[in-house]
C-alpha cells in the first residue's frame, strides 16, 4: 500500500517546482527552495519546499517553520485542493503528472473545497464524514475479535479503508485502513477524532489486530474534557481511557452510557454533563491509571458527584474480557457498582 504513495512522491519530487507553481501559488521561487506561508496555499514565508535532491533531502519535502509541520507533495496536494481521502489525492496527483507540460497556467480557474487545517477540529468533521458505518467492516471483525461483541449503540465509531498514516517526515506516507472514532463535547458537537489503524491481515496477538506500525493510534483535534462517547449520559455514566476497554465493560454492563477519554491525561480532565449524579470510573492498572483516578475523584466530589472506581483483575477490561472471560468480567463488575445499578445497568447481560 504505502509503495503506490512513494512512487507518487517520488515523480512528484522530480517536478517539484511546477507542481509548487500548480498547487503553492501564493508563493515564489528562491533560489533552491519555493517559498509559501503554509500547505494551504497562503500567502507568506515561513513554509519551504526543496526543489533540487540535496544532501538535507530529496526534492518535494518541505517544512513550515512556524509550525514545524512537514510532509512531501502529496500532503501539499491534500492540504491546498482540501481532501482527505487518499485516492483522491492519488487522482489529482495522477491527473498532474500526466500533463503535457511540467508548468499549468497559473490562471487556470480552480475549485475545489476550502482546506482545513491538518489536526484541526474541521480536519476532523471531514474524516469522520468520510467514514462509513462499521456494520460488516474491518472494524467490526477487530473488535469482535477482541470479544467485544455488544455493538450497540456505536455510532461514534466508523471505519476508513484508507486512511493517511505518515511515520515521521523522512518517511513516505503510507495508507491503512482504520477505526475512526469521534471526539465530542457535552452537546454532541465533533470536535476531534481519533485513528487506530487495522491490519487488513487479520488478528494476532502480538499486535490484537492493530497495523504493524510504530504508533497504531493517533488523535486530532481539540480534545481536552472531550471523548468518544456510547449512549447519552443521565444521571450515572462510566468514564475510562481507551475505546476497547470502555466496550469491553459495556459488554456486561450495556445499558450503562460510557465515554473513552482516550489517554489518562485526558481522562482526568473530562467534563461532567449537568444531570451526573455518580460517575463509574474505569480504572486500568497502572501508575497513570492510578493518578487520572485520584484526580477524577476529587474533582467528582468537589461538584456533589459520587465516584465509584471499578477495577479489572489485569491490565484493563479488555484484557479481562479475553482472558478471563465474558462471565467472570461479569461477576467482577457485578461487586463493584451500587446494588441500584446492577438491575438498571446489568440485567440485559445477564
Amino acid at each position: 500500500m504505502s509503495n503506490t504513495a512513494h512512487d507518487l512522491a517520488q515523480r512528484l519530487g522530480r517536478q517539484a517546482e511546477a507542481v509548487c507553481r500548480h498547487y503553492l501559488s501564493a508563493g515564489r521561487r528562491e533560489g533552491s527552495y519555493w517559498l509559501v506561508g503554509d500547505a494551504r496555499n497562503v500567502a507568506g514565508r515561513s513554509m519551504f519546499v526543496r526543489l533540487k535532491d540535496t544532501a538535507k533531502g530529496p526534492a518535494g519535502k518541505w517544512t513550515d517553520a512556524a509550525t514545524g509541520e512537514h510532509g512531501d507533495l502529496l500532503d501539499v496536494i491534500r492540504e491546498s485542493c482540501g481532501l482527505v481521502d487518499f485516492k483522491d489525492v492519488a487522482d489529482e496527483a495522477r491527473s498532474f503528472l500526466s500533463l503535457p507540460h511540467p508548468e499549468p497556467e497559473r490562471d487556470r480557474p480552480r475549485s475545489h473545497a476550502p482546506s482545513a487545517p491538518t489536526g484541526s477540529p474541521e480536519a476532523s468533521r471531514r474524516l469522520f464524514s468520510m467514514s462509513q458505518p462499521i456494520s460488516r467492516t474491518l472494524v467490526e471483525t477487530y473488535l469482535r475479535n477482541r470479544g467485544i461483541t455488544a455493538l450497540h449503540g456505536t455510532g461514534s465509531l466508523r471505519f476508513h479503508p484508507r486512511c493517511y498514516y505518515r511515520p515521521d517526515e523522512h518517511t513516505p506516507t503510507e495508507i491503512w485502513p482504520a477505526m475512526i472514532a469521534s471526539v465530542t463535547d457535552l452537546a454532541g458537537h465533533l470536535s476531534g477524532a481519533h485513528r487506530t489503524w487495522l491490519d487488513p491481515g487479520g488478528f494476532s496477538e502480538a499486535t490484537l489486530g492493530k497495523a504493524p506500525i510504530d504508533t497504531p493510534r493517533r488523535a486530532m483535534g481539540d480534545l481536552l474534557g472531550h471523548a468518544v462517547r456510547f449512549g447519552v449520559a443521565g444521571e450515572v455514566m462510566a468514564a475510562g481511557e481507551g475505546i476497547e476497554t470502555m466496550l469491553s465493560l459495556r459488554c456486561v454492563l450495556p445499558g450503562m452510557p460510557m465515554v473513552a477519554a482516550l489517554s489518562a491525561a485526558h481522562l482526568s480532565a473530562i467534563l461532567f454533563p449537568d444531570t451526573l449524579r455518580r460517575l463509574y470510573i474505569a480504572r486500568d492498572d497502572d501508575p497513570a491509571g492510578d493518578g487520572a483516578m485520584a484526580t477524577l475523584i476529587d474533582r467528582a466530589r468537589d461538584v456533589g458527584i459520587e465516584p465509584i472506581v471499578i477495577s479489572p483483575r489485569l491490565g484493563d477490561f479488555n484484557e479481562d474480557l479475553r482472558l478471563l472471560g465474558i462471565d467472570a468480567l461479569r461477576a467482577a463488575s457485578r461487586v463493584q457498582i451500587a446494588a441500584q445499578d446492577v438491575a438498571r445497568f446489568m440485567e440485559l447481560a445477564a
